[in-house]
């Protein structure tokens, strides 16, 4: 049997470069009735906790270290008990917003996390952050992108430690890659498809962003 995905959107702000945006984050929980991880903790502990539903949390897995993404992660990890796991390029956003607290664990490309009898494949896909990563779950054709791919384009590079032909690079070698019919999860706003996606590769390069 393969895992069950839950869902929470979570609200609050993100801060970087001296600016402070509102926004809407998702998060993503992958588990059976026993056990679980959590994708990203952005704003609101008890909000997570009541799509945990008192399950075991084996892992809290930030898809990158923004602070909208991360920022009651060291909460949650108190907890439930559960690690966060953080791709070690992203190690530079993190001391920003939790230069006391460092993660319990990292994320490394091709590592597999088992929950719930869904196996999640991590994948390196910097651009908007050095240590951006997804996580591919093959078995219920499902890939939680976090800011690296949305619904209509990548995530925004304009920031310090992004770059956009680095976006490019993982997009297409990293996602694009996976069959059409792969549902794509990311950090923010709708879901969509990888066969959706994939046609609109030439016009994201064409408007640079």
């Amino acid at each position: 049997m393969t895992a069950r995905i839950d869902h929470a959107v979570t609200s609050g702000t993100f801060s970087l470069d001296g600016q402070t945006f509102d926004v809407d984050n998702n998060v993503w929980v992958v588990g059976d009735d026993t056990e679980c991880v959590v994708i990203d903790a952005p704003h609101d502990v008890d909000a997570i906790c009541k799509v945990v539903a008192g399950r075991r949390v084996t892992a809290i897995v930030a898809t990158h270290a923004h602070d909208d993404h991360v920022r009651v992660a060291p909460q949650l990890s108190r907890a439930t008990g559960a690690p966060v796991l953080l791709h070690p390029a992203d190690r530079v956003l993190w001391d920003m917003v939790h230069p006391d607290e460092p993660p319990g664990g990292e994320l490394h490309d091709g590592q597999r996390i088992q929950v719930g009898g869904s196996t999640l494949t991590v994948l390196h896909t910097p651009g908007h952050s050095p240590g951006a990563c997804c996580l591919h779950d093959a078995a219920q054709e499902v890939v939680f992108t976090g800011d690296t791919l949305f619904a209509g384009g990548p995530g925004a590079t304009g920031r310090s430690y992004s770059d956009f032909g680095t976006i490019i690079d993982s997009i297409r070698d990293r996602l694009l890659t996976l069959p059409p019919q792969t549902v794509v999860r990311p950090g923010h706003g709708d879901s969509s498809t990888i066969g959706a996606e994939a046609p609109q590769l030439p016009q994201w390069l064409a408007r640079g962003h």
